[in-house]
């Protein structure tokens, strides 16, 4: 059940992360940071996808750790897109604590895995 969650919640978190790269590309004319968040943002989930389809145990645990890996680089992301003031609080908010929680069931999902 954990895996399934982490699927939709992986996805989901993309399609936000998708609008929020289009918000500053359009809205702010930011292309730097928006594409390094698009790229970790949209990796997480995609890295839990191919775990599903892991070869063994171990490429499992592997896939869901860069996982892990892309959530907290996106968490970084985030945090200087706020912190230089391309997106406001609310917002910042939001979508920060949803990667926090992906951060959390991916720590939790690869510390039952070893």
């Amino acid at each position: 059940m954990e895996s399934n969650a982490i699927r939709e919640k992986s996805k989901v978190f993309a399609l936000r992360i998708i609008k929020l790269y289009r918000y500053l590309c359009e809205e702010k004319h930011e292309f730097v940071l928006s594409k390094q968040i698009l790229r970790c943002g949209t990796s997480i989930g995609a890295n839990v996808r191919e775990a599903k389809r892991g070869q063994s145990k171990p490429d499992f645990y592997s896939k869901l750790n860069i996982a892990l890996k892309e959530a907290d680089e996106t968490s970084y992301w985030l945090e200087l897109l706020y912190e230089s003031d391309y997106i406001n609080r609310q917002s910042f908010e939001s979508v920060y604590q949803d990667c926090e929680e992906l951060i959390k069931l991916l720590t939790s999902i690869t510390k039952t895995q070893k």
